[in-house]
């Protein structure tokens, strides 16, 4: 028997609990993978709680999580190109929050040698939204972009990959996220009251394109999940394996604790992915902490701290969906970023 999160009613975190369900048999062209790091997503949150019931229904009990970085552990026939003792990332259907899954091998790539399990396993969902939307506005050298929630996990990937094509970009944030995004290349602004007059004053020419993923449904018009956002998951985890991009990991923690962790997730505080554990290695700067003291970090010393807007990153149409469109490869760019070739 493996465990795996589960949850048998719509609810907050308390409805969420690890069973013990059978090991996983790999069918045809698919790999049996020891979950060493699953990401959490705002998507699950919204799922959990019922309010995509009807685009994308639960069927109970639920598992629960997309993104995940793992090892090897069992073949499916017909599977070459692969061994055991593999570590890949990658991303799944609603299961990737279980000590094994079972998964096909055109949903994992090799994980990079140099690339953190922690940041390889919360990688998935959200270059796949950051990707698409920098593809759908085209920046370029000479283009201002605003990036809203440039802080999170979308936000801060796609405000990198913008700055990657040349653009000035403008990223919303909290002040104390203010010298991080700096240190990115990107010019902060706080939202909130008077955000409008900010931009004004800080881009006097006007903003060229703006991506804001804060609604679930705000990224509902960018092309579906497909075989092409494996081949970019690979490239943008070269890039953050070489350092291109950064992707911060706000805190890690055990699997027997996933409720604390969406907790903490839906308290909107946390600056960088939040990132369940099955093998906790207990290293210096692991941040295993529970939502009250994590809460008092974001908020101590600050009584005129105005509470961030929700972002709701949500997670693109998967193999299977109604709406899975597949990408036309004669309108999907052929190179992009750093002028590597995309295929």
């Amino acid at each position: 028997m493996t465990h795996a999160v589960r949850f048998s009613q719509y609810g907050g975190p308390e409805v969420l609990g690890i069973v013990e369900i059978p090991d996983p048999v790999p069918g045809p062209g698919e790999v049996v993978v020891d979950v060493v790091a699953a990401g959490l997503n705002p998507v699950e949150t919204a799922i959990r709680e019922g309010r995509l019931d009807v685009e994308w229904p639960a069927r109970f009990p639920a598992g629960q999580g997309s993104d995940f970085a793992g090892i090897v552990r069992r073949l499916g026939t017909g599977v070459t190109g692969w061994k055991v003792g593999d570590e890949v990332m990658g991303h799944t259907v609603r299961g990737a929050q279980a000590e094994l899954i079972a998964v096909p091998v055109t949903d994992i790539i090799r994980k990079p040698d140099s690339l953190a399990w922690e940041v390889a396993g919360s990688l998935y969902v959200a270059a796949a939204n950051a990707w698409r939307a920098v593809q759908d506005v085209n920046p370029r050298p000479g283009r201002t972009v605003l990036v809203h929630a440039a802080a999170g996990g979308v936000g801060g990937i796609a405000a990198q990959l913008a700055r990657l094509r040349g653009a000035t970009v403008m990223g919303t944030a909290s002040p104390e996220s203010f010298d991080r995004l700096r240190q990115l290349g990107v010019v902060p602004v706080e939202y909130g009251p008077g955000l409008a007059e900010r931009l004004t004053r800080l881009a006097p020419n006007g903003i060229d394109a703006e991506l804001d993923h804060r609604g679930d449904a705000s990224l509902a018009n960018l092309r579906s999940a497909d075989t092409t956002d494996t081949v970019l998951l690979a490239k943008i985890a070269r890039m953050v394996a070489d350092r291109q991009i950064v992707v911060p990991v706000a805190a890690i923690y055990p699997f027997d604790q996933v409720q604390d962790a969406y907790r903490e997730l839906e308290a909107g505080h946390a600056h960088g992915k939040i990132v369940l554990g099955l093998h906790p290695v207990g290293y210096t700067r692991q941040k295993v902490r529970g939502l009250t003291m994590r809460e008092s970090e974001a908020t101590v010393d600050k009584p005129g701290r105005v509470a961030g807007p929700p972002a709701r990153e949500v997670l693109p149409p998967v193999f299977g969906h109604p709406r899975h469109r597949p990408a036309d490869p004669a309108t999907d760019p052929a190179t992009e970023f750093t002028g590597v070739p995309l295929r």
